[in-house]
């Protein structure tokens, strides 16, 4: 390749870079001098070898040579909640639904998506939820639950934890097989909630805070379905979805051949589909959708938690069945979950040099000026709330249309299979002869150049299939140099971080990964621990629907439900990861790793149609560690100015707004993340209408209202303002309105630990006209 000269501010931000690796590695090393203390011993060494593929009738038990791991957290003593009497006499499944807040931290910590440095939120545009579904047989014998979570991805822990609470309150109800946790994959949510060492340093640190906001917002909606499970009928649609998706690597999908490119319209998956869950007198209770695209409508500038495109979908769903609540309230649950989405972009206007306006939609995503960095597609709205809106606004619009014209009932046993996979030492067999391995994780050199919905910060470009002499030398000073092994097992991947083989001050990225189905009757749920390309997800899904035949499962459907259980980064096809742009460099075990996701969930597909599963191996048990890097932005006293107290108002409402225009309010704040440690109140801000006849205010939206937007300005030693918008929409019925802001602020006394109080505030009244 070409020499690579330096330019002053490249050379600026090298040094800025190794100074804090050097830091931030010497500091870890110091803190964390072992691998950590660990709550289980995992056993990574023993190989996971799968026999070749066997014909039909074969008692073959592949992933026989899987071990059994120790538990993998100590939860206190188990006391199980009874159960209630099960209606058994009618035709259908028991059917619960549930929605629990999960936001976690809007300030002071990292936005989980984009890596970007800086990133961090500022404040909040709409809530994350976790919205559960259980569904039983009538006899209750078997039953599953599926979780789709407003967060970027589920992380190994926090799937751990949440298990670990259902175990001390149920009991074997709920399990590691027969629950699902999936992640829109947001990258607008709060990071921090991981245990591995690059999504720790990736989220600047561990914030147990969030943490245990996600994990009591999980299992309080899992509880909530729980206890709401009434007798009722599941009905399944597919459709088509146009005009909200491209390819952000149709250069790498060119790859596959020619003739399974053929087979299909388009190189995205348009096809969405929808599980309508209604009682047994047809009333209203939920819905699924899975779809094939990427949240990233909100691009990496912004600064405001929100759920972004599919979380748009959901909000519109849910205000139109729940007439008269407030966003995030009311009975009917509806989950927008993500699938086969890691090529898809919801940029639809493509990647264009934004310094020129030419297009870059090249095997490099580089333009002649200002390389990777320039070239970046755009949504199709004036700017990105715009985008999202659009973009989930169809996706809403077509999902309605599937759900009112849904009649093909679900109707069959449920199972599920789950296994524990050593994914870094999977044997794969290509045919009855011939085998291949994957790898100890590793990130490639296109990892550093991210996508055109976000490029990374440093001048690296996608499609690079050569090391530079000058980063290999870096990585190797700091972390030393990776193994010849794992060099060749990767190729043609050139290593940039052999995070396989870097184990302080815990392991890099994840050696045992869940792999994991449910079936619903005709429906299979494949939950992948990743992000599967296009053509990736079409392959699981036809091997699935292919293996589930051959053992006499004829006409199964099988949906690839994404960001499941552990993330792992992205999954490409071989051909797919020759190209080694974004995707492909991120498929941290290999070139083969797809060929070993598609035996593994042939497996669990043959076991579930031979009823074999009690057969399956666990597996090796992950492990869940006990101390974890802090967050490294510390927690501080909050002050209000001299002479004002928290919540006074700065900047008052104007007397009167028109409709289309934006009330704003600014108020003496405190750091929003002291409300995800003391949640008296629920919501940051309300919006209330004066009622003439009853003398009283009516709360029309809070903070998980589109409408609203609270930003937070954070000052110096302690001082901060908060800004509460109201973007007026032209349904706002003329009247007297007010917001009103509640917070809390974290305040110490000499020599006594610090505590968190609430306040809260009233802005003056104003007037909404139409003209």
């Amino acid at each position: 390749m070409a020499k690579h000269t330096l330019s002053t501010l490249e050379a600026f931000l090298i040094f800025l870079l190794v100074m804090m690796t050097a830091v931030t590695v010497a500091l870890l090393s110091l803190l964390f001098i072992t691998s950590g203390t660990i709550e289980n011993h995992k056993d990574s060494g023993v190989p996971v070898t799968q026999s070749p593929p066997t014909t039909p009738g074969s008692t073959a038990t592949q992933g026989s040579t899987l071990t059994h791991g120790s538990t993998a957290t100590q939860g206190p003593p188990v006391t199980t909640t009874p159960e209630p009497p099960l209606f058994q006499n009618f035709s259908g499944y028991h059917i619960g639904v549930g929605r629990a807040d999960c936001t976690g931290q809007v300030a002071d910590i990292s936005l989980m998506g984009y890596s970007k440095t800086g990133q961090n939120a500022r404040g909040i545009l709409t809530r994350l939820y976790s919205r559960a579904f259980i569904m039983a047989e009538p006899d209750g014998s078997n039953r599953v639950a599926f979780v789709s979570i407003d967060i970027g991805m589920v992380s190994q822990r926090l799937r751990l934890e949440v298990l670990n609470r259902l175990q001390s309150k149920y009991g074997s109800l709920y399990r590691q097989d027969n629950v699902i946790l999936s992640g829109t994959h947001t990258h607008s949510g709060p990071g921090g909630y991981f245990q591995y060492t690059v999504f720790v340093i990736a989220s600047e640190g561990f914030s147990n805070r969030t943490f245990e906001y996600m994990v009591t917002g999980i299992v309080k909606s899992i509880e909530m379905a729980h206890k709401n499970m009434k007798p009722g009928k599941i009905f399944i649609n597919k459709g088509n979805v146009e005009g909200v998706q491209i390819n952000r690597s149709p250069s790498s999908y060119l790859w596959n051949p020619p003739s399974e490119r053929a087979r299909y319209s388009s190189n995205t998956d348009k096809e969405m589909i929808i599980l309508k869950m209604v009682d047994l007198n047809g009333v209203d209770l939920g819905l699924i959708s899975w779809f094939a695209i990427h949240p990233v409508s909100m691009n990496n500038t912004n600064h405001l938690v929100n759920s972004d495109n599919m979380g748009y979908a959901s909000y519109l769903f849910e205000q139109e069945k729940n007439k008269g609540y407030l966003p995030g309230q009311g009975p009917y649950v509806a989950a927008f979950a993500s699938s086969n989405l890691g090529d898809v972009s919801p940029n639809i206007l493509g990647p264009r040099c934004v310094n020129t306006g030419d297009s870059c939609d090249n095997a490099n995503s580089s333009c002649p000026i200002g390389g990777s960095s320039m070239c970046i597609a755009m949504g199709p709205g004036h700017d990105m709330f715009n985008s999202t809106q659009i973009i989930g606004g169809i996706i809403y619009q077509r999902a309605k249309e599937l759900y009112a014209s849904a009649s093909q009932e679900l109707t069959g046993p449920l199972a599920a299979a789950h296994q524990w996979v050593n994914m870094s030492n999977v044997t794969v067999w290509l045919n009855s002869t011939h085998t291949a391995q994957t790898c100890k994780p590793a990130l490639g050199y296109s990892f550093a150049a991210g996508t055109i919905d976000g490029f990374g910060s440093l001048n690296f470009t996608q499609g690079t299939t050569v090391g530079d002499p000058f980063w290999d030398t870096l990585r190797d000073q700091l972390l030393g140099k990776p193994s010849e092994e794992i060099k060749r097992c990767h190729k043609p991947k050139p290593i940039l971080l052999h995070t396989g083989e870097l184990t302080k001050p815990h392991p890099w990225h994840p050696d045992i990964v869940d792999v994991q189905m449910i079936t619903v009757g005709s429906l299979a749920i494949i939950a992948i621990p990743g992000e599967f390309t296009t053509m990736s997800g079409r392959r699981l899904r036809e091997a699935v629907q292919a293996e589930f035949a051959t053992y006499g499962m004829q006409n199964m459907t099988a949906v690839i439900s994404g960001l499941c259980n552990v993330y792992t980064h992205y999954i490409t096809t071989f051909e797919e990861y020759q190209a080694q742009r974004y995707e492909a460099a991120s498929t941290i075990y290999g070139p083969h790793t797809l060929s070993a996701y598609i035996q593994l969930f042939r497996a669990l597909a043959k076991a579930i149609a031979t009823d074999t599963v009690a057969n399956l191996s666990r597996g090796p048990e992950p492990p869940y560690f006990k101390q974890l890097i802090a967050s490294l932005i510390p927690n501080v006293v909050d002050r209000a100015p001299l002479g004002r107290n928290f919540g006074d108002v700065l900047q008052p409402a104007k007397p009167t707004y028109r409709v289309g225009e934006v009330a704003e309010v600014i108020f003496v704040g405190a750091n929003p993340k002291n409300s995800a440690e003391n949640q008296t109140h629920q919501t940051f801000l309300t919006v209330e209408k004066y009622e003439a006849t009853s003398a009283t205010w009516r709360i029309v939206h809070n903070d998980a209202s589109w409408e609203t937007r609270f930003y937070w300005h954070k000052g110096l030693l302690g001082h901060s303002n908060a800004t509460i918008q109201w973007h007026i929409p032209g349904t706002a019925q003329p009247g007297i309105y007010r917001m009103k802001y509640f917070g809390h602020h974290r305040k110490q006394d000499f020599l006594k630990p610090a505590v968190i109080l609430p306040f809260e505030s009233t802005s003056s009244a104003f007037e909404v006209v139409t003209s």
